[in-house]
């Protein structure tokens, strides 16, 4: 660094000359700003050192320290329901709302269907079942019977539930709830509008049976509890748990027609109609169960053993080492004339 020539005099009035900044030079560790005449760093111009250099990644992406696996995956709300509704479940959802859409317009237009509908009716009415077993059958589908049901079930799981820790687990049974409440407010309105009279038989001459109320509390109430009860019985007995629901659920139908309080598609119809109610109760039921993301950072977060280095050729390398220094000892201790010290040496070592 020059400095400012000394300005003519004496030794005792001679003053010591600082260095003076000028502009566009810079100074260490002195801010300012280019062009302003005080020392700056640099003038404006790119840092010099890699740090102010570097860029930092994607915006929202978790830094630049390896790996950088992008930005961070943001699930809401809705994730779970989007997840579940697969192209199959979809498809059987579309379906049961079609084929109840077919039934309505078919009964409500005295389409050929109805005409089908009466005929089977008919041959299923006059078949050989006894009509006791008719009556027990159709009465499984009354409220007195399928609702205290649908409440053992809901109290049980709940117990089992809450028992476990498991979190929200009154929500699994408040969900069934809901969906049986849902029955009656949707079957009365159905049957007022579209009006079909009864089969010939105890009921003959009234209106109002299609859909049929037993049909569909039978259904939400028993598959509502089979949902209820799967999650806490073995892995073995839960299909056989569905099919005996299914199976239940069709000898109401078929003691409804016997016994003539209903046609045979007042039945399909209740099925079609519970369908998308079970499917309701079953996602919000889902809902107080752990997500996947959840229970990946669970286990993330475990601690994990550190991964062993490897050598080019895949082999351990630190147990190639120690083998490689238990080959060294051996040799060593092989070789005659060793002193004193050098032999006291091995020893120690091995």
């Amino acid at each position: 660094m020059r400095e400012t020539p000394r300005s003519q005099g004496t030794a005792s009035d001679a003053e010591p000359v600082l260095p003076q900044p000028r502009p566009g030079c810079a100074l260490a560790h002195t801010t300012g700003a280019s062009g302003s005449g005080s020392p700056h760093r640099s003038d404006g111009r790119p840092p010099q050192t890699p740090r102010g250099a570097r860029h930092t990644g994607r915006h929202g992406g978790p830094g630049t320290t390896p790996p950088v696996p992008g930005p961070p995956t943001v699930h809401s709300p809705s994730a779970p329901w989007a997840s579940s509704v697969t192209p199959l479940t979809a498809l059987a959802l579309i379906a049961s709302l079609a084929l109840l859409a077919l039934c309505t317009w078919q009964i409500a237009a005295h389409g050929p269907l109805r005409t089908y509908d009466a005929r089977l009716g008919r041959t299923i009415a006059g078949s050989p079942l006894p009509s006791p077993v008719a009556e027990f059958l159709a009465d499984l589908g009354n409220t007195a019977v399928a609702v205290p049901a649908l409440a053992l079930a809901a109290g049980w799981a709940a117990w089992r539930a809450r028992r476990a820790g498991t979190p929200r687990w009154w929500l699994p049974p408040l969900a069934a709830a809901v969906a049986m409440a849902a029955v009656p407010a949707l079957i009365v309105p159905f049957k007022a509008l579209v009006g079909r009279p009864g089969p010939p038989g105890p009921l003959a001459g009234e209106t109002g049976f299609f859909p049929s109320g037993h049909a569909a509390t039978a259904a939400v109430a028993y598959g509502a509890a089979a949902l209820l009860l799967r999650p806490h019985l073995r892995r073995r007995l839960r299909r056989p748990l569905l099919a005996a629901v299914a199976v239940l659920n069709l000898a109401v139908a078929v003691g409804l027609v016997r016994r003539g309080y209903h046609w045979p598609l007042d039945a399909v119809a209740s099925w079609c109609l519970s369908g998308p109610l079970l499917w309701t109760a079953l996602r919000l039921s889902r809902l107080s169960r752990p997500s996947p993301a959840a229970a990946d950072g669970d286990r993330t977060a475990e601690p994990t053993e550190a991964p062993r280095r490897r050598d080019a050729g895949g082999r351990d390398a630190g147990r190639t080492g120690r083998q490689n220094d238990a080959t060294t000892r051996t040799r060593r201790r092989q070789q005659p004339n060793h002193s004193g010290a050098e032999q006291r040496r091995l020893n120690h070592d091995d």
